[in-house]
């Protein structure tokens, strides 16, 4: 099992959360551009070839030649879509660097994890750090999925998903956590939407999907639950990869229990 976001992804950056314990609004969320942004009336994404490039293990340069290729994909894809249901679009930049920073897009990291992946939002760059964690077994999708969901972060920053969530507001704790929870398990569903839009990749097959589906492991702290239970990590993943559509992926007015 794979524990989700924890080392690669759990420092990854997003819009500061607003609202107080104090802030009590109506619940679920209302905002219109969390559950009925225009995106999820854009269609099934388009059908697009993309060629995953030779990667091994532990070689950090194929490694970063994989993900630019996958990036590649990814703004091929999006770029069609989004512009097509006039949407707006701009490329996402990329980085690659040995070691992330210690202080970077205005925070400061402990750079205690050899593979992190993150975004920053106010310069819209993606920024990696390839390491043994990322190559332990670069042949399992892993490695793509986890390039899809950190794309995804541009998406929703894109179509206006991560603005709206930076001002919802909240009455207390576990209401905050299960928006973060949302925001999460919609980047897991649009990965996997994604993914189903360049399938069948040269070489996968369906045992490839199923397996994938066996790695994932979602929050581990019960204090701490911002990424969603192994269970709903899956499922939405599952949602994804059924449909192509980002329709599908509308976490914002799903039931709680599914993103538990």
């Amino acid at each position: 099992m794979k524990i989700v976001k924890i080392a690669v992804l759990a420092c990854v950056l997003m819009a500061p959360l607003a609202g107080t314990a104090a802030a009590a609004t109506a619940y679920p969320v209302k905002h219109p551009k969390l559950i009925a942004n225009p995106l999820y009336d854009a269609g099934v994404l388009p059908t697009t070839t993309c060629e995953e490039p030779p990667v091994k293990r532990n070689n950090r340069q194929l490694g970063r030649a994989y993900i630019n290729a996958m990036l590649a994909c990814l703004e091929t894809t999006w770029e069609q879509h989004l512009t097509s249901a006039n949407l707006p679009y701009r490329p996402v930049k990329v980085r690659q660097v040995d070691k992330i920073p210690k202080k970077y897009c205005g925070a400061t990291f402990d750079q205690k994890d050899d593979s992190e992946a993150y975004y920053c939002e106010k310069t819209g760059t993606l920024t990696f750090e390839v390491g043994k964690e990322y190559l332990e077994d670069p042949t399992d999708l892993w490695m793509l999925y986890q390039v899809g969901y950190m794309y995804s972060y541009h998406v929703q920053h894109l179509i206006g998903i991560a603005d709206a969530y930076s001002v919802v507001q909240y009455r207390n704790k576990s209401e905050l956590r299960e928006q973060q929870r949302r925001y999460s398990l919609q980047r897991d569903c649009l990965a996997a939407a994604f993914i189903k839009s360049v399938w069948p990749l040269t070489g996968r097959t369906g045992k490839d999907w199923s397996y994938f589906l066996t790695l994932p492991s979602g929050d581990t702290s019960a204090k701490d639950r911002r990424w969603g239970k192994t269970s709903s990590i899956v499922s939405w993943l599952k949602r994804g990869f059924a449909t192509a559509d980002p329709a599908s992926c509308n976490t914002w007015t799903a039931a709680s229990a599914k993103v538990a």
